[in-house]
């Protein structure tokens, strides 16, 4: 079975347990406010047509079900059951439950390995034997120490959640709507209110608890393949498995469906190879953001920001190469539109200058460059709004128009006149994105709904929602990946190497090294750098520092071979006491713009790698970029533009661009070395690597090699 089977399959053994035809409540309570009774009042409430079964030894009604004393006694084997009961009887039903063929659990019962920290407990090895005994029958078990789910469409609700007592989920206009993923019960629930008292359809909301089998990532994976599912929220304390997220994220890109993912915590699976200039840099977010920028996962900050861009999604409108063009009463309102654009890298280009001209024509004191200001005469004429409004998008073709009429476009006066006169040019243009920025009542608001338009109050929220769509297409919208570049297969030492053999490991994977010599005499050294040609450079060579410069352990402009002799003196003098010395490096002096290339394994991801301006700043300026590895040149390349001094490698202030393509290649092969290395490969550093016209050469290597949980 291929990758993609194996994930589609995984994804579909949810089905029951989100989806089931009959469910077992262990557990349960005639109280429907107690945990093991909610769930019943909640499904009795939304007429889940499903068989409902409680399980309670003492009862045989319960709300007006027919309830059984043990599960042998039901009826008919459950599509899915909650285990709603405590301790050791929680972990005794599940293995009934797979003994019987249930083809699902949901397991509320604390108690497990959240309340081991050391992972190594009695809790967690109690929790480990209980979903080795689920996973032995092909039972999915969700939780345990979960919140649970529920499935408004089927009126699904095996949840213990209070925030129901507040409202249900609204319908969906569209018939589809956002599916919330969260790893904690409490924060997706309360997802699901801030979203339905705003009126946002959230039909499906699934949390995961400790993840003993379901993981956030099979969550995201289903509702990839729901095709009843338009957007995707999640939000993840930490990812403890990459494979379903990765195939999840995939999935979900491949079918065009949108992720915003609120991303909160650190690592608790700390650091190794803490040593490399790479891995201090490479802080767990730092990883999780070029994992989820990979897949185009837009990131929330906050749960506004979360909550704002799925409603944006849910028009199912993602303009690749997104520009936004803002129509205003206001002049002032149209500063802090722009100032937030510009902050946030959102294109506003000026409307072209015989559009300006036009727009003049009609108001004289207009301000028609973008943002639009087209004034209060719309008082005294409300056809202004849609003849701006029409040339904004005809002839600025801007793919986000955002309308900023504030308490006008609530006005009883004025609201049928702007959506009137709006709506008229979005009938025109369907393909593009429309927003207000209004003041309303709450029917006003639906209304503007109803024809077409994402609504906000606050103008730069709804600026940051607009400018997440064109993320969102620019990522459905790329090219296929480029295939990573052919590299010979590299054996690793069982030991750190030193600078010398590091460079010949590279050298194998086909990067290109300053040359260079090691020598273990004065003689040699002399020799190498007559060979080679004044001035060199000279390095202490040993395995056991990492870190040449921090102990003087680097000399550069070497002149002559006086000062070779004298500069090898000096490089094993500086040598910490106990440190292996091999000699010293002697090499050709190179130039060009110093870059920075490394590895780091993270311990959820794998290898990542990462790029930027290299040299002794580069952990303080921290202008770098990550991606997982392996990947393609033209990934590389794409990688190499994107940080902040990419204009120095460019030709920036007259300087020779440098040889982007070489140092793309560079940078590829390096990411297959590292995936064909294998789990011993901790870190690798090249800083600096020299970027000039005519190519790129690594003029320094650590390679830090281990087992990667050894540290």
């Amino acid at each position: 079975m291929s990758p993609k089977a194996h994930a589609a399959a995984r994804f579909a053994s949810l089905t029951p347990v989100f989806s089931p035809r009959s469910v077992a409540i262990l557990g349960a309570s005639s109280d429907p406010t107690r945990i093991g009774g909610r769930p019943i009042s909640y499904m009795k409430q939304r007429g889940y047509a499903g068989r409902i079964m409680p399980v309670n030894l003492n009862r045989t009604e319960i709300q007006g079900l027919p309830a059984y004393p043990t599960l042998a006694a039901l009826p008919e084997v459950p599509d899915v059951a909650i285990v709603a009961i405590a301790g050791e009887a929680a972990v005794t039903a599940v293995a009934e439950l797979a003994a019987m063929g249930c083809k699902g659990a949901i397991v509320f019962t604390a108690g497990f390995a959240e309340v081991d920290p050391s992972g190594c407990g009695p809790e967690t090895d109690t929790q480990n034997r209980m979903v080795a005994t689920a996973r032995a029958a092909g039972m999915r078990l969700l939780g345990p120490n979960c919140l649970g789910l529920f499935n408004d469409r089927i009126g699904f609700y095996p949840m213990f959640s209070s925030s129901f007592e507040g409202g249900w989920p609204p319908k969906s206009k569209s018939g589809g709507g956002i599916g919330i993923a969260s790893q904690s019960g409490a924060f997706g629930t309360h997802l699901f209110s801030v979203m339905r008292n705003r009126g946002i359809a959230t039909p499906i909301c699934v949390t995961t608890g400790n993840e003993a089998d379901i993981t956030i990532g099979d969550v995201i994976g289903w509702l990839a393949e729901d095709p009843d599912t338009d957007v995707i929220a999640a939000y993840a304390e930490g990812i403890h498995e990459s494979e379903s997220l990765l195939a999840a994220l995939q999935a979900a890109k491949d079918a065009r469906k949108p992720v915003v993912m609120m991303k909160v915590g650190s690592s608790r699976l700390g650091r190794v190879a803490a040593q490399s200039h790479t891995a201090s840099i490479a802080g767990d977010d730092a990883i999780t953001a070029a994992v989820l920028a990979e897949f185009g996962v837009v990131r929330a900050r906050s749960t506004e920001q979360l909550v704002d861009i799925a409603y944006a999604a849910t028009r199912k409108i993602y303009p690749a190469g997104n520009t936004l063009g803002v129509i205003t009463l206001s002049g002032g309102a149209g500063v802090l539109v722009s100032d937030v654009a510009e902050e946030i890298g959102f294109p506003m280009p000026e409307m072209p200058e015989a559009a300006q001209d036009a727009l003049r024509a009609l108001v004289p004191f207009a301000a028609p460059r973008n943002p639009v200001d087209c004034t209060a005469q719309v008082f005294n004429d409300s056809t202004l709004i849609g003849r701006f409004g029409d040339s904004m998008v005809a002839d600025g073709g801007y793919k986000s128009v955002l309308g900023f009429f504030t308490q006008a476009g609530g006005a009883p006066t004025l609201f049928p006149k702007i959506k009137a006169e709006l709506g008229a040019v979005a009938a025109r243009y369907p393909d593009r994105l429309y927003c207000l920025s209004v003041i309303a009542t709450e029917d006003m608001w639906t209304q503007y709904e109803d024809a077409g338009f994402l609504v906000f109050e606050d103008p730069t929220r709804a600026v940051v929602a607009l400018h997440a769509m064109g993320r969102f297409g620019d990522a459905f919208a790329a090219p296929a990946l480029s295939a990573p570049p052919s590299v010979s297969m590299v054996v690793l030492p069982p030991a750190n190497p030193n600078e010398a053999d590091a460079k010949r490991l590279l050298e194998q994977a086909g990067i290109a090294i300053v040359p260079e010599r090691a020598c273990a005499t004065a003689s040699a050294a002399v020799a190498a750098a007559e060979a080679f040609g004044f001035p060199v450079v000279m390095k202490i060579l040993s395995p056991d520092i990492l870190h040449k410069s921090e102990i003087g352990g680097v000399l550069v402009g070497v002149a002559d071979a006086a000062a070779v002799r004298e500069g090898f003196a000096t490089l094993l003098a500086r040598a910490p006491a106990g440190a292996r010395v091999d000699g010293a490096l002697v090499a050709r002096q190179a130039s060009g713009v110093e870059c920075i290339m490394g590895i780091v394994r993270d311990p959820v991801f794998g290898p990542m790698a990462m790029f930027g301006l290299g040299g002794v700043f580069v952990e303080i300026l921290a202008d770098v970029v990550f991606r997982r590895c392996p990947f393609g040149v033209a990934e590389a390349e794409t990688m190499i533009r994107s940080v902040r001094a990419a204009p120095l490698l460019l030709g920036a202030r007259g300087r020779a661009p440098v040889d982007i393509a070489a140092l793309a290649t560079m940078l590829a092969r390096l990411s297959v070395f590292a995936h064909q290395a294998g789990p011993d490969l901790l870190s690798v550093d090249l800083n600096p690597v020299f970027a000039t016209p005519s190519g790129a050469f690594a003029a320094d290597a650590v390679i830090e090699v281990g087992a990667p949980h050894g540290h």
